[in-house]
């Protein structure tokens, strides 16, 4: 049914081999490679962009914190939903999808009240002192 392939003489033959793994085959070095590499301040690693100091700085990092937080306060306060759906879920395996929609949208509506951007930004507000 299917055909069968054969490897040629050529792929075998031991000259293709040597030259395949000798080390003019896998010298891929260049002038411009090597150009670069000796200028130890143009390395990738000590390049900085105003992208990595935003991510690096205090108020990113205590912003994701209060962010974790946040979201922590309203998975509790949609507790009962959550385990609603939990148990749903252990008890219905794969057809979890289909047989806890109920559940789910539950939890979604409860996360859509505390979870919403008019809280955050109020939770902002009322935890500024510690985003500074």
């Amino acid at each position: 049914f299917f055909p069968s392939f054969r490897i040629s003489s050529q792929c075998r033959s031991p000259s293709l081999v040597s030259s395949l793994s000798s080390p003019a085959f896998f010298h891929t070095s260049t002038p411009v490679e090597t150009s670069m590499a000796s200028s130890s301040s143009d390395t990738p690693g000590n390049i900085k962009d105003a992208g990595r100091e935003g991510r690096l700085s205090f108020r990113k990092f205590a912003e994701h914190q209060l962010r974790n937080e946040f979201k922590r306060e309203a998975m509790e306060k949609c507790d009962i939903q959550l385990k609603a759906f939990a148990d749903c879920a252990k008890t219905e395996g794969v057809l979890v999808v289909f047989r806890c929609r109920e559940f789910q949208s539950a939890v979604n509506e409860c996360m859509a009240v505390y979870n919403s951007k008019e809280r955050w930004e109020m939770y902002k507000i009322d935890h500024a002192a510690d985003l500074e």
